[in-house]
């Protein structure tokens, strides 16, 4: 898909300490030991799939270490099991209460008696929260894992994180040997921000929506 410059949403010069990885495993426990220390998530950029990366790059064969340096390398936000555990429970807990609150409406036109409407409502609005719910775990678990797969981490998992200071580049950086990355040093580069860099970019609750942009002709 050819890309143009109504896909980028902004540009950045960011400063960053980088490292690749081997094992994701091992990239997991930095990013948080880097979370421990006091570095913000949204700081913390990681591998995209591999697919998504050759297709930015044309497939190029381009070493691990120097796709750390190249603007274009896809990537993406870091997702915890603590941000798929809260959306888990926010689409769970709309979802079954919009249900729940649809059947009671409903019930109560047919003249049903308030405590079994009570009762219904209550059940149907468990039930069809834990099944958003479920869905939602499924579609965030497969979005967390995305680009950390055995293929990516056999080539080479990257890590990126922005860092405002000198001592905080030698924190991320000890932090990132200690825990096995190659590779590991400083840069500044231009970063483009684009839609699909957005964290859950791809989960969409509602599945009739189409990839179209809203409020195009």
């Amino acid at each position: 898909m050819q890309r143009s410059s109504d896909d980028i949403l902004d540009w950045m010069r960011t400063r960053e300490v980088t490292g690749v990885f081997h094992s994701r495993k091992a990239l997991i426990a930095a990013a948080q030991e880097l979370l421990v220390a006091g570095f913000d998530r949204a700081d913390i950029d990681v591998s995209a799939s591999l697919d998504e990366l050759q297709r930015r790059l044309n497939y190029a064969s381009i070493p691990p270490a120097d796709l750390a340096d190249i603007p274009a390398t896809a990537r993406q936000p870091l997702m915890g099991e603590d941000d798929v555990l809260i959306t888990e429970v926010v689409v769970g807990s709309i979802v079954g209460c919009v249900g729940a609150i649809a059947l009671a409406f409903y019930l109560v036109a047919q003249d049903m008696r308030p405590l079994p409407v009570g009762v219904l409502s209550v059940l149907s609005g468990f039930i069809v929260g834990g099944a958003a719910a479920l869905v939602a775990r499924r579609r965030l678990r497969r979005e967390r894992t995305l680009g950390l797969e055995k293929l990516s981490e056999a080539h080479g998992l990257l890590i990126w994180v922005r860092v405002q200071s000198p001592e905080k580049e030698t924190e991320a950086q000890e932090i990132l040997m200690r825990q096995g990355a190659e590779a590991v040093h400083v840069h500044e580069i231009n970063l483009a921000k684009r839609p699909d860099d957005l964290p859950l970019h791809a989960l969409r609750p509602d599945p009739w929506l189409g990839d179209e942009r809203l409020g195009q002709p």
